[in-house]
């Protein structure tokens, strides 16, 4: 333990996404694309809901916490991904790593559950519609929200606390492109098989729990909605969920693949590829899927540029 004591005060060193720099400049560009897609297009996504009166509705209530959490989700790694790619350390401090780690957990767990929420949400209203202002009232949605929230925030703090009193040992290379507890357990100088249990039980909870409940509910929705007598209801109810189902899936499934397996299948660089799916592809898709397949929403935003 003494060994972990010192490791306290070293930094780590960051991989990135690739090891030779041939292409840093390109990457850096590529990345900050990226990420200032992503961040407008959920903060107009966000004001749009905001702005609208016509949106003010559980349903997209529920997408701008979605919008919110993207926007602080994908500024956790990118920021620090885009700085790594212009200089030659690559270095991120003991405490930096051990917060980046939180962060993403906490916002990545309530991405998880709210995305189950809102597959409730369409439940509710395809399939319960007159109870619809009952179930899914203000304060359920803020229940939810909070709820997501603060579950998360405790699962990703006991992960960050344990794993962070380890002892760490070796080069202080981490091989990925941002600190996550997967990615730091090569690094431990202890038998981590145990922690790896609780790893697999927390993902199973917090992924796969949400996403079996949203193929459960689609799957309700979808008889549901073949058995209503309207084309033009049907192609509405489709639409808005097969969006929220392309999202879900890319979502949970990259995630699965990553938190749901033990540390001898690991592969760094299949692992990178995935956390850039979950981590960066996803929260760039998702205001997009929501709002370009949404006319509500495209009938605000013609409405807001007059």
């Amino acid at each position: 333990m003494e060994t972990g004591n010192r490791s306290c005060g070293t930094d780590f060193s960051l991989v990135g996404l690739f090891q030779d720099g041939h292409m840093d400049t390109f990457l850096f560009t590529l990345i900050a694309i990226l990420f200032a897609v992503a961040f407008i297009g959920n903060i107009t996504l966000v004001l749009l809901i905001r702005l609208d009166c016509r949106l003010h509705t559980p349903m997209y209530f529920l997408l701008s916490q979605l919008s919110i959490i993207d926007m602080m989700y994908i500024s956790t790694t990118v920021p620090k991904v885009a700085a790594n790619f212009l200089s030659d350390t690559k270095a991120i401090s003991f405490l930096g790593c051990a917060v980046q780690a939180f962060v993403f957990l906490t916002l990545g767990g309530s991405e998880a559950l709210l995305l189950g929420f809102m597959s409730y949400d369409r439940y509710i209203a395809i399939c319960r519609p007159l109870h619809y202002p009952v179930l899914m009232s203000r304060k359920i949605c803020c229940s939810m929200v909070a709820g997501a929230w603060s579950s998360s925030s405790i699962n990703a703090f006991m992960h960050t606390v344990y794993v962070f009193q380890l002892p760490f040992c070796g080069s202080r290379m981490v091989n990925h492109f941002f600190c996550e507890v997967p990615s730091l357990l090569p690094l431990v100088c202890e038998d981590t098989s145990q922690y790896e249990h609780t790893v697999l039980v927390s993902g199973l909870v917090i992924l796969l729990l949400p996403f079996l409940a949203i193929l459960a509910s689609y799957a309700r929705v979808l008889v549901v909605v073949l058995q209503m007598g309207s084309g033009k209801g049907q192609s509405r109810a489709v639409s808005t969920c097969s969006s929220h189902l392309t999202v879900a899936s890319l979502f949970y499934v990259t995630g699965l693949s990553t938190y749901t397996q033990p540390h001898s299948l690991h592969s760094p660089g299949r692992d990178k590829v995935v956390a850039v799916l979950y981590s960066i592809v996803t929260l760039v898709l998702n205001p997009f899927i929501y709002s370009l397949r949404n006319k509500e929403v495209m009938g605000a935003l013609r409405r807001q540029m007059g």
